[in-house]
């Protein structure tokens, strides 16, 4: 199985989303401050000389299934400003502030108090306020599923502000040859891949979220419902960085984002993928390319720096008890690529193919 067959094409998204962002840029005529570009991470509106504001907006997917299913719903506020916050970060801001949408299908304070909880924890693991939201009661849009009670059908989605100096923005333009690719640890799916890992588990595999797997050490739904991580509150010295790339949909493709053409991003020393992905790649016999494209595989966030910064790096990830692994490194290539060697795998034009040989790779060995 792959993910187009589980009900979500990525392929006509993408050709519908080029359709879409081409009406969107004409807008950029009212004003001539956006820095960034559409398609990374945050835009950068220059506000003064000195300020410019970094701008995101996400969702979490059908995870919210997931928090229905487990009629659990403290945790998924911390997704929510968890894949806004991250990608924040990305062009070198610092967040400050959160603003949250939440749809319900009908009043429910329950509901409200456990989706506060976890907004409110989110803002703390990130240092931002909330400082503002709209709740929105929409039964013909929001409506019980097989998954859910009755009243707790929800979407929640967030909008995050950050501030950068205008000229002290990120985006990859610097990246060289010899440049590392640091891969800060997940904390499992985060928020991305959720329709083809429910189609499998749940579908094919007829596992129930209440059901103990002794290879993950708790319940599929604990394992499905496990927080996304915040990167934000790691103390990043972005003056040395060159990319902060947040690894969710798209997963390892996302480091083509990046504003720099000619490069080749070789991923030669990935960690074992978690169990989880494991179970849902042999249930559902899902091909590498598919795999490496769909899920983060247990890399949440990449930075890319020269190998002087390394040991910085990583020390400021440990201090905040997470991991971290120099996953790859940079060469000069004709166009732009990933590639994952021991896969057979290069990726470009937001897909994997699968490669019998990279001869014109050089591997380095994570040295």
């Amino acid at each position: 199985m792959n993910y187009k067959e589980s009900g979500v094409d990525t392929d006509k998204e993408e050709i519908i989303m080029k359709a879409f962002i081409n009406q969107i840029e004409k807008t950029h005529i009212n004003s001539d401050k956006i820095l960034q570009p559409n398609r990374y991470f945050a835009n950068v509106i220059n506000l003064t000389d000195e300020i410019g504001l970094a701008v995101s907006t996400d969702g979490v997917g059908t995870k919210v299934l997931i928090s229905q299913m487990m009629e659990k719903y403290d945790t998924i506020g911390i997704d929510c400003v968890a894949m806004v916050v991250n990608d924040i970060i990305c062009v070198g801001a610092k967040p400050i502030t959160f603003l949250d949408y939440i749809a319900i299908e009908e009043p429910n304070e329950h509901l409200m108090m456990e989706l506060g909880k976890g907004l409110v924890e989110g803002a703390n693991q990130a240092r931002v306020s909330i400082s503002g939201g709209e709740t929105a009661q929409v039964p013909e849009l929001i409506r019980r599923t097989k998954y859910s009670k009755t009243g707790y059908g929800f979407d929640i989605v967030g909008m995050g502000i950050g501030m950068v100096h205008p000229y002290e923005t990120i985006d990859g333009s610097f990246i060289c040859e010899g440049d590392v690719i640091i891969g800060i640890e997940s904390s499992g799916l985060h928020s991305n891949g959720y329709t083809l890992a429910r189609n499998i588990l749940f579908d094919i595999g007829g596992y129930s979220v209440g059901d103990y797997i002794d290879e993950l050490g708790k319940t599929i739904g604990e394992e499905l419902l496990e927080p996304t991580i915040i990167y934000s509150n790691i103390n990043f010295p972005f003056q040395s960085i060159k990319a902060m790339i947040n690894i969710t949909g798209d997963s390892l493709l996302n480091l083509l984002r990046v504003n720099k053409n000619d490069i080749q991003f070789v991923i030669d020393n990935l960690p074992e993928p978690y169990p989880v992905f494991k179970m849902i790649q042999e249930m559902g016999r899902v091909p590498d390319e598919d795999m490496y494209r769909t899920f983060n595989m247990g890399i949440g966030f990449c930075i890319v720096v020269s190998p002087s910064y390394v040991d910085d790096i990583q020390s400021r990830v440990s201090s905040k008890g997470l991991k971290s692994y120099r996953i790859g490194h940079v060469i000069n290539s004709k166009g732009k690529s990933v590639i994952i060697p021991s896969k057979g795998l290069k990726g470009c034009d937001r897909k994997f193919y699968k490669e019998r040989k990279f001869s014109d790779v050089k591997i380095n060995n994570g040295n």
